[in-house]
């Protein structure tokens, strides 16, 4: 196993894949480097002597400027760098991008056919409100109907509590029960949104849900209201139109303040919701083809292997997707500032890319009217780990969406339209950002992390990878798939990207349940751009 890595050859920065010591000698492809000072495993250290003003390059890219003379060999940290963006964005190279050769070896998986040609990986029945008032029904219609389908985990909770205030030394054993329904999962929603914000923010919202809705893994839905909420039931609707003229999956609404009496409608809710449940229990997967396949992309608790190996392995299965027709979303705009550039010039046309630019600039904007700037975004977990700026987690981020050609970009709430590549505006928050996703169309996310996160999502299984063989060991049990080998030169960048398809076309089938949906950990956050009222 080597020491070190230059990822890129115009690199003055390198990566210490262990912990290193003063004095210690290391090589550098051609180079012989005495270490200046201790560098801690993950982070850098410069190759050259560099000057206060100097720019500093990692993955070919710039990610910092030098805000003091470092020595060669010297560690780098939030002391001795500050971070710096590439501005004056050129669209001369746009369109140029090469679109890769599609596959001539056909891949499938075993999906649920929708009428309008898409599949889903899972069969969901949703349930969700369009105002927080509502919040608590859906919160008792999720304890009635989860103690029905899925009572195991939730009773070796509850045993293990009352084991513990009877003073018993065992825990007593449940009866394991079987779902009523194995074809279709029941799934619910809560949030703090829909009323006492401005109009805009609840239009949002509702075209966010108006997207779960249309996802591909959701055959129907059961929506609550209260009555008198901004997010009225027409102007969802309304979304659900501008998405999909032609939808048309059971759509079951109940409005409290018509119906009253709050037992009566909890009973027809139940009622009526199980009744199309047992229809979409028919339901059976079928052969499908790996370009029906939707897949959100996200980083999170990222370390400073996560762009050497977790991030390059998706990237590279990515465009293996893609070759087959498939399609991805690469979203956290925060964590893509550094790199406009390279994904300008992979955009198909100019107004695509510009639209990229307008809307990370219209975001940074927004964050600094509130005193803050893109800067900020790596986590005090980030640095500690050796992702010193935010231009240096972003070259990192960026490698999570492969080499494929961008083939759209997507505001916040839009749905997929074009096969491929897409970038989709979202924060860099992992729950708002996979909430999005999810909301856009994708019917599977992959999360990379390395240092470990438990995040989940209602409708789209969400796979997470580790960088790192330490966490994926320490973690077993909330990570599902493991690039670390890289690291360990224990497998090629080739070999693991092919074994990530497989585990992807497997969790796809149903054949694979992800740790998240295991735990049934299952995030839903709106990003809130605007104000409360």
């Amino acid at each position: 196993m080597n020491k070190v890595i230059k990822i890129n050859p115009n690199d003055n920065l390198v990566v210490a894949l262990e912990n290193l010591k003063k004095g210690e000698i290391v090589s550098v492809e051609d180079q012989k480097i005495t270490l200046f000072e201790d560098v801690l495993q993950k982070h850098k250290f410069a190759l050259d002597v560099l000057k206060k003003g100097d720019s500093l390059f990692m993955y070919g890219v710039k990610v910092g400027i030098a805000n003091q003379n470092i020595p060669r060999g010297a560690a780098l940290s939030t002391e001795n760098i500050e971070n710096a963006f590439n501005e004056n964005i050129s669209f001369n190279n746009v369109g140029k991008k090469i679109a890769l050769n599609q596959s001539k070896n056909k891949r499938y998986f075993m999906g649920y056919p929708r009428k309008d040609g898409t599949a889903g990986t899972q069969n969901i029945w949703l349930f969700f409100p369009l105002v927080f008032c509502e919040n608590r029904n859906v919160e008792l219609l999720k304890t009635l109907f989860e103690r029905e389908f899925y009572p195991d985990k939730l009773h070796d909770y509850q045993n293990f509590l009352r084991t513990l205030i009877q003073g018993k030394t065992e825990t007593v054993t449940t009866v394991k029960t079987v779902n009523p329904f194995p074809n279709v999962e029941v799934r619910f929603i809560t949030h703090h949104s829909g009323c006492g914000e401005t109009r805009a923010d609840s239009t949002a919202l509702g075209r966010l849900l108006a997207g779960y809705v249309n996802n591909p893994n959701v055959v129907g839905a059961t929506v609550l209201s209260l009555g008198c909420q901004n997010l009225q039931v027409d102007s969802f609707l309304e979304e659900l139109k501008n998405i999909n003229k032609n939808f048309d999956k059971p759509l079951l609404i109940f409005d409290q303040q018509k119906v009253g009496n709050r037992e009566k409608l909890i009973q027809k809710i139940i009622k009526d919701s199980l009744v199309e449940i047992k229809k979409a229990n028919r339901i059976q997967r079928q052969k499908t083809h790996l370009s029906r396949l939707i897949i959100g992309l996200e980083c999170g608790g990222s370390d400073g292997f996560s762009g050497i190996s977790a991030n390059p392995t998706l990237g590279a299965s990515i465009d293996k997707l893609i070759a087959q027709g498939g399609s991805a979303m690469l979203a956290e705009f925060p964590e893509l500032r550094g790199v406009e550039q390279e994904l300008v010039d992979r955009c198909v046309d100019e107004s695509k890319a510009k639209k990229f630019i307008h809307l990370m600039e219209a975001y940074e904007n927004r964050v600094m009217a509130f005193g803050s700037d893109f800067s900020t975004n790596p986590s005090p977990g980030n640095i500690k780990d050796g992702l010193i700026t935010d231009a240096m987690k972003s070259a990192g981020a960026a490698k999570k969406g492969g080499s494929s050609p961008i083939v759209d970009v997507l505001d916040y709430g839009e749905y997929i339209k074009n096969d491929g590549l897409n970038l989709v505006c979202t924060p860099g928050n992992d729950v708002e950002s996979t909430t999005a996703m999810a909301g856009s169309g994708a019917n599977l996310i992959i999360f990379t992390t390395g240092l470990g996160t438990p995040t989940g999502n209602p409708i789209a299984p969400v796979i997470k990878v580790s960088s790192n063989t330490d966490v994926y060991k320490k973690m077993k049990d909330i990570i599902d798939f493991n690039t670390g080998d890289i690291i360990e030169g224990k497998q090629t960048l080739k070999e693991l990207s092919d074994n990530m398809i497989d585990f992807i076309i497997q969790v796809a089938s149903g054949e694979k349940t992800t740790k998240a949906s295991k735990n049934r950990q299952f995030d839903f956050l709106p990003w809130k751009r605007e104000i409360s009222l």
